[in-house]
């Protein structure tokens, strides 16, 4: 008798400790569901009211959907934004879930994700309005060139264009602090060194277009002095 209570200790602790186990389950998968249905509810409602905004119009005529589409994406950035304000639901769920189980670990990294995602919200926000400003910016300089007879008007405003973009990049990269600067650096290095080979290939291979474009835009006095 002695013998089989001896046996039923151990099978009694485990016991008990299911006993434990199953209400912080329970209440842990009822978070995971209601973390769910509130996590397609902010989806629908951050989609409505960015479209309700016209957001997917700036979007649109930013460039941003179009790079999507060439992407194979079939969702537009107001789509996008709420795929993503759905996760960041579904990750605080998790989290609360994994802390009534006692999973610290699941629960830190879980966090730390949490945290990353505002940076990526307001991080996909500049380069939205920062490409669309960088269109603005270059239909204004083709449109003022063009008043000022410059005829290399458009490849003038693409290369605003451009140099804006690389700065709305660079300002997104920052704030995402990935890496400690490292992409940062390298992203500096290969703009560099794009810039740089445009340079030598345009002194090289078009030395004559450069004189004519030069002539052209600032042309040389041939009066003289009176």
């Amino acid at each position: 008798m002695e013998n089989i209570d001896v046996m039923l200790v151990p099978l009694r602790g485990i016991l008990l400790e299911i006993g434990n186990f199953l209400p912080r389950l329970g209440v842990a998968l009822a978070v995971i569901v209601v973390g769910w249905l509130l996590a397609k509810g902010l989806r629908i409602g951050i989609v409505k009211a960015l479209r309700a905004l016209n957001f997917h119009i700036l979007t649109e005529r930013a460039g941003i959907d179009g790079f999507l589409k060439q992407g194979g994406s079939d969702k537009d950035t107001a789509e996008w934004f709420g795929a993503i304000g759905y996760v960041l639901v579904l990750i605080a769920s998790l989290i609360v879930a994994f802390n009534t189980l006692g999973l610290n670990q699941v629960t830190d990294l879980l966090g730390r994700i949490l945290l990353f995602v505002p940076r990526l919200l307001v991080a996909l926000l500049v380069v939205v309005f920062g490409s669309y400003f960088s269109r603005f910016v270059a239909n204004a300089v083709q449109r003022y060139f063009k008043a000022a007879g410059i005829s290399d008007a458009e490849i003038l405003s693409r290369i605003v264009r451009y140099a804006v973009m690389a700065f709305v990049l660079l300002l997104a990269i920052d704030h995402l602090d990935i890496g400690g600067g490292l992409i940062q650096h390298t992203f500096l290095i290969l703009l560099s060194g794009v810039v740089f080979a445009l340079a030598l290939a345009f002194g090289l291979g078009a030395r004559e277009r450069a004189a004519q474009m030069i002539e052209r835009w600032f042309p040389r006095d041939t009066q003289g002095p009176l």
